[in-house]
């Protein structure tokens, strides 16, 4: 039987394309999204979830196993980007985006194991960030909610190997899709103290419009799920945005930070 694969954050950007290229495949594919009527024509079936509502999550869940009998992949995708000075962003985005980053990845990760358990099998992929590896200036809370997704994942891994449950990071660098529409920039403001804000979220918005095409985490993730022993971490992106995560270990502290300064023109 085909595996049975739950995308959540299916209906756009890197989750469509993995939605897709897995279609492909022969797996059969859901992808959620909390507006699911928008896209009866979709390359595959999406239904109703919203991470941050647990009695959405248990619905979208207990459909798919009631529909196929078992699910096999579920790969936490959907998430929120943020930009801004961190002592600007108000605090009900910084909360807004723990909640779908970090929070939301939790409970749909406690709404599945119980079925994966049953199975006695399972993969989990925690779509994370090459961001949550460093701290990035006006990135910061966005780093931290993708660091602590990709911590998790490690204690997740250890907890949960006596029962045949696998669960890794993906973490993608800038790819071109619509993130970038759907983000919250913390405002410019002209009596801000943080006058480099301005060319620093000009010069994020650019990498991800130059960026490659997202179908290269999609061969990830297959290469993953057809993987018997997945690794905890994979990284996708350009060599130079995986380069810095092998300088950020070897580079003494002070060091690293010189580089992110001036690369940001700080």
């Amino acid at each position: 039987m085909s595996k049975v694969i739950l995308i959540t954050g299916g209906s756009s950007g890197i989750g469509k394309s993995i939605g897709e290229y897995l279609t492909k495949y022969g797996f059969k594919v859901y992808g959620t999204s909390r507006s699911p009527e928008k896209y009866t024509n979709h390359p595959f079936k999406i239904v109703g979830l919203d991470v941050k509502d647990m009695k959405s999550i248990n619905s979208a869940v207990a459909e798919v196993i009631a529909k196929e009998g078992q699910l096999d992949v579920v790969i936490n995708n959907a998430g929120v980007g943020i930009t801004g000075p961190i002592e600007e962003i108000p605090e009900a985005e910084i909360q807004h985006n723990f909640d779908t980053n970090l929070f939301g990845p939790i409970k749909v990760i406690k709404a599945v194991l119980p079925q994966m358990r049953k199975q006695n099998s399972g993969l989990i992929i925690n779509i994370t960030s090459i961001a949550g590896y460093m701290g990035l200036p006006y990135r910061g809370i966005y780093s931290a909610s993708k660091g602590a997704l990709e911590l998790l994942t490690e204690a997740f891994r250890i907890e949960l190997k006596d029962f045949n449950i696998n669960m890794t990071n993906i973490a993608p660098g800038d790819f071109a899709t619509n993130i970038a529409a759907g983000r919250f920039h913390a405002p410019l403001k002209e009596d801000s103290p943080y006058k480099k804000y301005g060319s620093v979220l000009q010069d994020i918005d650019d990498h991800v419009n130059k960026s490659s095409d997202p179908v290269h985490v999609s061969k990830m993730v297959l290469k993953v799920i057809n993987t018997k022993r997945p690794r905890t971490h994979y990284k996708v992106g350009a060599f130079m945005q995986k380069f810095s995560i092998v300088l950020k270990f070897i580079l003494p502290d002070r060091v690293y930070e010189k580089m992110l300064i001036n690369h940001y023109k700080l």
